[in-house]
C-alpha cells in the first residue's frame, strides 16, 4: 500500500467532498487523475481493505434500518456470515461473544423491504433472524486514524 492509498483510506473518512464531482476534487487534492482515484478505491474494495464508499446518515432518515442478529453455531458462523454479507442491504456484520453471536445492520428503502430482507436472510441461512429496532440513537464517530509503519 502506498502513500496515495493510505491518504484515500485515512483522509476522506470525514470531509468527503460534497460536490458534483467528488472524485475529481479528491484527485486534485492528491495530484492524480479522477480515474486513478476511482481505480484505487475499486482495488482497495477488491482487496478487502474497504467494504464501501458512501455517506453515513442518521438512522431512519433515508429509508429504514435495524440491528439484527442470528444465533449461529460456531461451525457454521463463516458460512452464515458470508450469506448475510452478500445482501446489499447489509453494510457490515460481526461476531459477538454471546449465544446470539452474529450481528449486522440492515438498511432498506422502507419497512416492507426490510421485513423481506430479514425473511430472505432467515430462509437462506436456515436460522431465525432477530431484529432490534432503534429506540434511541447515539452519534459514534466511525472514522479511525490509520497509521502505517
Amino acid at each position: 500500500m502506498n502513500n496515495i492509498d493510505q491518504r484515500l483510506l485515512n483522509d476522506y473518512q470525514r470531509g468527503f467532498p460534497l460536490s458534483a464531482a467528488p472524485y475529481a476534487d479528491i484527485a486534485h487534492e492528491l495530484g492524480i487523475t479522477e480515474d486513478e482515484v476511482i481505480a484505487r478505491l475499486q482495488a482497495l474494495k477488491a482487496s478487502g481493505a474497504i467494504s464501501r464508499v458512501g455517506a453515513v446518515v442518521r438512522p431512519n432518515t433515508i429509508g429504514v434500518s435495524t440491528l439484527a442478529a442470528i444465533e449461529a453455531p460456531a461451525e457454521e458462523l463463516e458460512r452464515i456470515a458470508a450469506i448475510v454479507s452478500a445482501f446489499p442491504e447489509v453494510n457490515h456484520n460481526y461476531e459477538r461473544e454471546h449465544a446470539i453471536n452474529l450481528w449486522f445492520v440492515i438498511t432498506a428503502r422502507n419497512a416492507l423491504h426490510r421485513a423481506q430482507v430479514l425473511a430472505d436472510i432467515a430462509a437462506q441461512t436456515g436460522y431465525a433472524v432477530h431484529s432490534f429496532p432503534l429506540e434511541r440513537d447515539f452519534h459514534i464517530d466511525l472514522g479511525f486514524e490509520l497509521k502505517w509503519t
